[in-house]
């Protein structure tokens, strides 16, 4: 079987097709995958028709599935896997299945909430709208590297403090009263464990303020910051087909979703992807 890889867009991202996601992969076909991901931080390998255990094993290629159960303090009723998440505006007896269910959803990169943040994030999609409900990547290394040589200079050594509440959707819904609030600080300015290259760690759902500045100074910074990794030309716009499976490396993507019309389906499938204890 041929494994093709075609750039999406000239910001990031890759189509990848000759890989069924049913078998195991391996081999030269293991080898063009890790490649892809690698250079081009986004990969999507469309017409797949897979199980949550297909999902897991794919996970477990590049380091440790996050498939073990928990249950949501905010969905007591729903028992869910760590990691997976629905991400579905269906409702059942009027409450949502999934997480993340309506509207619009900020640039952000998951569990940068957290002291170990996620690796990389898959999703599946089961169904989606007619219109609407694209899924937008913006690469943190192109935006980096279009930073000039006195903004890097000022960043080094710099940290970045992150917050966030389940299912926020706008930074303006975090902290929310009375819910948990998840809390973590990181480099500013993250070095790639494979490719040696700095990428932008901020984003505009989760990234509060920069440790150690006065907000006088701090604060519009970071405005300009969040600005700058959002601008059209870091950015690729995915618009979903049934059976498109995608993987993006959240050390160096952010991701955000567009709204879509509240009377059609969108349910799609996620597992992340944490380091390997290993």
């Amino acid at each position: 079987m041929t494994v093709t890889v075609t750039p999406l867009s000239a910001a990031l991202g890759a189509r990848i097709e000759g890989i069924d996601l049913r078998q195991t992969v391996t081999g030269a076909a293991l080898a063009a995958l890790r490649r892809a991901f690698r250079d081009h931080q986004v990969v999507c390998l469309p017409g797949q028709k897979i199980s949550a255990a297909n999902q897991i094993a794919f996970c477990a290629l590049f380091g440790a599935a996050d498939s073990d159960y928990k249950v949501s303090a905010q969905r007591t009723e729903t028992d869910y896997r760590k990691g997976v998440m629905l991400v579905s505006n269906v409702r059942k007896n009027g409450v949502p299945i999934g997480n993340l269910p309506d509207g619009d959803i900020q640039f952000h990169s998951d569990g940068c909430h957290r002291d170990r943040p996620y690796l990389a994030t898959t999703l599946y999609a089961i169904r989606v709208p007619r219109g609407g409900g694209d899924t937008l990547f913006a690469n943190l290394t192109a935006a980096y590297d279009a930073l000039d040589a006195d903004t890097k200079a000022r960043l080094d050594g710099c940290r970045i403090h992150n917050s966030y509440v389940l299912d926020a959707t706008s930074r303006d819904e975090v902290p929310r009263p009375g819910a948990v609030l998840h809390e973590a600080t990181h480099p500013l300015v993250l070095t790639h464990p494979d490719t040696g290259r700095k990428a932008l760690y901020l984003n505009r759902l989760m990234s509060r303020w920069i440790v150690g500045l006065p907000r006088e100074e701090g604060a519009p910074l970071l405005d300009q910051l969040l600005d700058h990794v959002e601008r059209p030309e870091f950015i690729y716009a995915h618009k979903w087909t049934p059976g498109d499976f995608l993987m993006w490396d959240n050390r160096c993507v952010n991701h955000a979703r567009t709204d879509f019309p509240s009377d059609q389906v969108r349910l799609l499938r996620r597992y992340t992807i944490s380091e390997s204890a290993a």
